[in-house]
């Protein structure tokens, strides 16, 4: 929470103090004014739809202790915010977005017993995350980042509303661009950090996956010592780019690195693997000070294994107990939207992964698909992925092969022309035309494959947000 007079939030952000009010701001920042109560700090962002500006007044009547311009405000307003004791600042160049990081920053500093892990990588980062708010907060007062809110703007909402008594704040770092992470690391400074992995995510933005790599490296930036755990720690995923961020940016900043995987010299490696027939993996996990131990996973999947061994690596180095961490993860509630299992009126199982998707972690989800247990067919409706530039009809080619590969049922191609490179790859691995949907919209699949969907069908749901495809669970749900 945050507990700074408004002249210091002033001086920590640079904005200009335009009404000093009798009200004191102790509790967190927010940016929906619907939210606004006693002590509450509204920061009103001018949207594309919804210009925060113009409920300056209404958080005030709510409670708000200040709030945050980044518009001209007019003397009515002004007025009606000096009569309720209500401060009034506007960011400095009207940037709503440094003016959050800037006050979370102050509030970090302000807080040097916090713990902070950073989590950072292409796929893996929520459920890495989520892994590690569990596992932290089987021994330790911990807060999180909430679903994934993760960017520029997420991620100092996350610090700024810290509890009072907050031990370790796990901190979920997203990016577009180049030079985000940077920014965000330097808001929460963490002691612990992990890359999950380098994939494609982004690569219509940034180029290749060495600009990627070096894009996530920027964590290592803002990290710093804590009493106990010094110097800072990276932890890595062992993999292709391993080297050029450990040897590139952690190591050069005095930041000790750390790997997990399956070699014989990580110091946290997966001994062993198994599936059930949900497609849950059991893991046998071994540290390199001897330690041993084995957690059944919630979700479905391999994938979540190797965010698994980030988790338990960073407890330990915490100095925790990893067979209390392992049980808790064990039993973390599941995130919506990815690869939860759901039953549609039909009778069909339904794993809806649709809240986001790259190149990996399609085939992840496929993977799902094939090793899950299932008495009908198996269906993948998929659509297309965001953000991967001019390798965006290589990448969804590569996707359906992958589910021709897979041996899937039939195949629901969701989109326009990179659902049509997705069908045609699937074509030229061998898929039967008479397994292959192609339909333009969301509303267009719900009509098409929802009636023919049965009792013992067993449906991967997955897309970029923008897709839409969860419309499609609903639909096929009702």
């Amino acid at each position: 929470m945050i507990h700074l007079s408004v002249s210091d939030i002033a001086a920590a952000t640079g904005a200009t103090l335009l009404v000093e009010g009798a009200r004191e701001v102790s509790r967190e920042a927010l940016i929906d004014s619907r939210e606004a109560g006693e002590g509450t700090l509204f920061v009103a962002f001018a949207g594309e739809r919804v210009d925060g500006n113009a409920y300056l007044a209404a958080a005030a009547r709510q409670g708000a202790a200040a709030v945050v311009a980044s518009a001209d405000v007019d003397e009515k307003t002004v007025s009606e915010l000096a009569s309720l004791g209500c401060s009034l600042l506007r960011a400095e160049g009207d940037d709503c977005e440094e003016f959050l990081l800037r006050l979370a920053r102050r509030v970090r500093e302000d807080h040097p017993e916090w713990l902070v892990v950073g989590v950072t990588g292409s796929v893996g980062k929520t459920t890495t995350k989520d892994m590690l708010a569990a596992a932290f907060g089987s021994q330790r007062r911990t807060h999180a980042t909430r679903g994934n809110l993760n960017n520029l703007i997420g991620l100092p909402l996350t610090v700024l509303s810290a509890p009072d008594d907050a031990e370790v704040l796990v901190c979920e770092l997203g990016m577009n661009h180049a030079g985000e992470i940077s920014r965000l690391s330097a808001a929460c400074e963490p002691t612990l950090a992990c890359v999950t992995n380098v994939g494609t995510s982004h690569i219509g933005l940034l180029g290749s996956r060495e600009n990627i790599a070096r894009a996530k490296a920027e964590i290592v930036s803002g990290m710093r010592a804590a009493r106990g755990l010094d110097p800072a720690l990276a932890l890595l995923s062992s993999g292709d780019f391993t080297p050029l961020i450990a040897d590139g940016f952690a190591r050069p900043a005095g930041v000790e690195v750390v790997e997990a995987g399956q070699g014989e010299k990580d110091a946290v490696r997966r001994a062993s693997i198994s599936l059930d027939e949900e497609g849950r993996a059991t893991v046998g996990l071994a540290c390199a000070d001897g330690w041993h131990g084995e957690a059944r996973l919630p979700m479905p999947g391999r994938a979540p294994a190797d965010d698994l061994l980030l988790a338990l690596a960073l407890v330990w180095r915490a100095g925790l107990d990893r067979d209390r961490a392992l049980a808790a993860i064990e039993d973390m509630p599941r995130t919506r939207m990815r690869l939860e299992i759901r039953t549609a009126a039909s009778g069909a199982r339904v794993i809806d992964d649709s809240y986001n998707a790259a190149p990996a972690s399609m085939a992840a989800s496929l993977d799902v698909l094939a090793t899950m247990a299932c008495e009908g067919r198996r269906v993948a409706v998929l659509g297309e992925m965001g953000e991967l530039g001019d390798e965006a009809a290589r990448l969804h080619g590569y996707v359906g092969a992958y589910a021709a590969a897979k041996g899937v049922d039939l195949l629901v191609l969701v989109g326009g022309e990179l659902a049509d490179d997705m069908a045609e790859a699937a074509r030229t691995m061998g898929l039967s035309e008479d397994a292959i949907e192609r339909l333009a919209t969301v509303e267009d699949a719900v009509r098409v494959i929802g009636p023919v969907l049965g009792a013992g069908d067993l449906v991967l749901v997955k897309a970029s947000r923008a897709a839409g495809l969860d419309s499609f669970v609903r639909g096929v749900l009702a």
